[in-house]
């Protein structure tokens, strides 16, 4: 029996000897080295482990990648659909603020800082495009569906491209919901007719709008309208 013990202690004191290298930046010995060390490849290069060979893989059918919303199953020329199209979820209004940061960015050079079609682009007909974007406080745009405009943003709208890459699902929503909130302070319908706002903190007509803000209620201040819209102001000087 002590010979037995004594061949293991011999025989582990020797792997693990062997197992160590003098050299600190050897791993040593690897067990399954391609299980450690994985093949990469490019993500448009050939791929001999899949029986299409290609790398870049389609999403398996009916999953949705993690912070992705649900699909709506709708098409580009489904537009009498994206009439009645809203958001099903809740916005807050640090998200709808959000939304008029975004807005600057993305929107605001072509419609305006005020949602009046007069951005810099346009400059009141002096600017680089000759035709003026739409007016988001005129009467044929103030009440537009949401789901309409949410369509435009998807796909375009006669010389307007499409900011599909841009924005992501949930920021176009959070976009629209800032315009709607600008069209409610002025005449438009409420926010609530379109989107659900968290905490109660909800624009509903233009008198509610123009009441002095409480404790309750959340609204975009003056100061934070200046803080959005500088992302613009800087883009107009770098052009």
């Amino acid at each position: 029996m002590k010979i037995i013990q004594h061949i293991t202690i011999i025989t582990v004191l020797i792997l693990g000897l062997t197992s160590c290298g003098r050299d600190n930046k050897e791993t040593g010995k690897a067990y399954m080295p391609d299980m450690s060390y994985s093949r990469a490849y490019e993500f448009y290069s050939t791929n001999p482990n899949y029986a299409n060979g290609i790398t870049a893989q389609a999403p398996v059918a009916g999953t949705i990648a993690r912070g992705m919303a649900l699909p709506n199953h709708l098409a580009e020329n489904d537009t009498n659909a994206f009439k009645a199209y809203k958001y099903s979820g809740e916005l807050s209004m640090a998200q709808i603020e959000e939304g008029g940061r975004l807005y600057n960015i993305h929107c605001g050079v072509c419609h305006g800082n005020n949602l009046d079609g007069n951005g810099p682009l346009y400059n009141g007909g002096s600017g680089k495009y000759p035709a003026a974007p739409a007016n988001f406080k005129d009467a044929k745009y103030i009440n537009m569906p949401v789901g309409t405009m949410y369509h435009a943003i998807m796909y375009g709208k006669n010389l307007m491209g499409s900011y599909a890459s841009q924005l992501d699902e949930k920021q176009r929503w959070m976009v629209l919901a800032y315009i709607k909130k600008v069209q409610a302070e002025n005449g438009g319908a409420g926010l609530s007719t379109y989107f659900t706002v968290a905490n109660g903190a909800v624009v509903t007509d233009t008198a509610k709008a123009n009441e002095k803000p409480n404790s309750s209620t959340s609204v975009i201040t003056a100061e934070s309208q200046t803080k959005i819209a500088q992302p613009l102001q800087k883009a107009v000087e770098n052009h």
